[in-house]
């Protein structure tokens, strides 16, 4: 059994407009945002092996903020390129070659973009959410031994969350 979390990036700015769309920076509800979504997530004692991010601006912001919640050293995050607004495909082909990473890796926390990462979560998972709001957070379980079995329905889903959700919800 492998663990995968999916995270949408925090809210970010649209202040500067001569900012490109990867450049653009969290904003201040996302600055509060994404620290609170990793408290949230060190109570339910997720402590991923393996933090891969979007290297956008926004998204990697988010799993910095959240890796320092979780005490998730900076220097072990890892971007990869192809999940910049990635599709369902895309994003699972970076998964299925985490096996070519150091170290064993039994959990997995993914830092992406909509409209994929909703898709993906949906697909994997067998769920159905219309949207993963901005710094919302499904933690699932895959009924795989090794990262390059990973396929759609592998998966069901553990826990959704998302800054605006109530405590208990």
């Amino acid at each position: 059994m492998k663990k995968l979390y999916l995270v949408r990036h925090a809210k970010s700015s649209w202040d500067d407009t001569e900012l490109s769309d990867f450049d653009r920076p969290l904003n201040d509800r996302g600055s509060i945002d994404a620290p609170q979504m990793g408290k949230r997530l060190k109570e339910r004692k997720v402590y991923p092996d393996l933090m891969l991010s979007s290297p956008a601006v926004r998204a990697l912001a988010t799993c910095q903020e959240i890796a320092r919640a979780l005490g998730y050293p900076h220097i072990r995050i890892k971007t990869d390129k192809r999940l910049y607004h990635a599709d369902v495909e895309q994003i699972l082909t970076v998964i299925k070659e985490l096996n070519k990473a150091e170290g064993k890796i039994e959990s997995v926390m993914i830092f992406g973009h909509n409209p994929g990462i909703t898709e993906f979560a949906n697909r994997l998972l067998d769920d159905t959410l219309d949207n993963i709001p901005t710094c919302g957070v499904v933690g699932g379980e895959l009924n795989i031994q090794s990262w390059r079995e990973i396929d759609w329905g592998c998966g069901e889903s553990e826990f959704f969350d998302f800054p605006k959700m109530k405590k208990g919800d």
